[in-house]
């Protein structure tokens, strides 16, 4: 249940955990982790390398940190690492690829975060003596800012070859690959076979309070460890956050699909009304609309839909984010779709 009384389409990352979530947390049975002695945490980790086909994973707080975690592990200082241009490892994560790990940024511009792989190739840094090392390229699926975009396969699969061909790793920021797999039909480790590293995250769609996973080979989960020990991610009887995530990965993947229908719902009805959404652009949960096309002030529609009790971020000078999740009901989706109504005939 939710615990105020606004709609909060802000973001998935509110979700509340399941009641199942709460009991397996308090019975959850724990050890020291970083001895590697926590049981529920080993379960979880098994269970995150099986379904990504990975041989190993480690649980990590947060998904910036599996991120990290990940970019660290790959790279050394002053080498370059090639992303999309609006990924939320540049965007979003605080500047950490230069502070922690000492790395430079490539970004590389893409349509709603799809890099054309000839883009990616021509980035790729040459030996040269003035130049940085290309080591890593990033791919974020679904994309955050690219409005919940699921990568065709076909563009991962290119993209990995184009690095792997030239001695590059890929990381992929999969923190709503269930989203990317519910979408599309195609299992996650499909994705996740063309990159070196996978991050994804147990919150969000998924519901559990805390925790995202990197999963990739022996050697990297070995060495990544390490890394997450030095960034303060060591933590102890983290076995009581596992059992959620474990709820979380068994219980929870397939009703992402509710959320994709609501999402689909509202973008058409918006659409319909005269926003700028397109609804073939809404493939997973989040539907942005430019409210300036219906000459809205998007900070002013901001605030008059919390006067209707719809909670919403502006993501640019123009659109909105609206994003669906666990929690939100299909009579929420109907008084948000009212309150839009409202605003527009006033």
């Amino acid at each position: 249940m939710r615990s105020v009384a606004f709609i909060d389409l802000r973001s998935d990352t509110v979700t509340l955990p399941t009641e199942e979530m709460r009991k397996a947390m308090a019975n959850a049975e724990v050890g020291d982790d970083v001895y590697g002695e926590d049981p529920t945490i080993n379960r979880l980790e098994s269970l995150a390398a099986e379904i990504m086909g990975k041989e190993a994973a480690m649980f990590v707080p947060s998904g910036t940190m599996g991120n990290q975690v990940s970019v660290m592990t790959h790279t050394r200082r002053g080498d370059e690492v090639i992303m999309e241009a609006e990924s939320h490892v540049y965007y979003y994560e605080v500047g950490a690829m230069a502070a922690l790990s000492g790395v430079q940024a490539r970004p590389v511009p893409g349509v709603r975060g799809v890099m054309n792989p000839e883009d990616v190739k021509r980035a790729i840094r040459e030996p040269n003596i003035h130049y940085p090392k290309t080591t890593l390229v990033v791919l974020e699926n679904t994309h955050n800012r690219g409005g919940g975009k699921v990568l065709p396969l076909e563009n991962v699969k290119t993209i990995s070859e184009i690095a792997h061909s030239n001695g590059i790793n890929v990381h992929m920021d999969g923190a709503r690959i269930f989203n990317a797999q519910v979408a599309s039909g195609i299992p996650a480790k499909e994705y996740a076979q063309y990159a070196d590293s996978i991050m994804f995250c147990l919150s969000k769609g998924l519901s559990a309070p805390v925790g995202s996973m990197v999963a990739g080979s022996k050697d990297f989960i070995e060495r990544a460890r390490k890394n997450r020990k030095m960034l303060g991610g060591g933590m102890r009887q983290a076995g009581i956050l596992a059992a959620a995530g474990i709820i979380a990965l068994t219980k929870m993947v397939d009703r992402l699909q509710e959320d994709h229908d609501h999402a689909k719902l509202l973008g058409e009805k918006l659409h319909e009304m005269g926003y700028g959404v397109n609804p073939e652009d809404v493939e997973t949960n989040m539907v942005v609309v430019d409210v300036t096309v219906v000459g809205k002030d998007v900070h002013a529609m901001e605030k008059e839909l919390k006067d209707r009790g719809i909670l919403a971020n502006a993501n640019s000078n123009k659109t909105l984010r609206l994003v669906t999740h666990y929690g939100i009901t299909a009579e929420d989706i109907t008084k948000t779709i009212d309150a839009f109504n409202d605003i527009l005939r006033q």
